[in-house]
């Protein structure tokens, strides 16, 4: 199949491909979604509303959305509700194109202090 736009790309293997669309996909969930206000009754639906806006973008297949539920509970205020950070996300994107199949994950890695984004396979 010819996607619009291919030409673009030809210089890349398919896995490489994958690997970029991963990526650009990955960075967009997270700067679209941190700093969206979320509590424990509201947490499912925006796990949802992250899957199924990313499943939009090209060659994701699938998108697993984890939210901390402990943090919430945990750093909520007065109001019951607290920002997202990348520190309370699991996420995992099943990305394809062409032949290839890849894994990309964002989590948060205590000895790093930091939520990494790479590829897991």
């Amino acid at each position: 199949m010819n996607e619009p736009g291919e030409k673009y790309f030809s210089n890349l293997s398919d896995r490489e491909r994958a690997i970029f669309e991963g990526g650009i996909s990955m960075g967009a969930l997270f700067h679209q979604f941190t700093g969206t206000p979320v509590s424990l009754e509201t947490a499912d639906g925006l796990e949802s509303a992250i899957s199924e806006s990313i499943k939009l973008q090209p060659a994701i297949m699938d998108v697993e959305v984890h939210i901390d539920r402990e943090m919430i509970r945990k750093t909520a205020g007065e109001f019951g509700y607290v920002s997202l950070t990348g520190d309370m996300l699991s996420v995992r994107l099943t990305v394809e194109h062409g032949s290839e199949r890849i894994t990309v994950r964002m989590e948060y890695l205590e000895e790093l202090r930091y939520p990494l984004m790479y590829i897991e396979d």
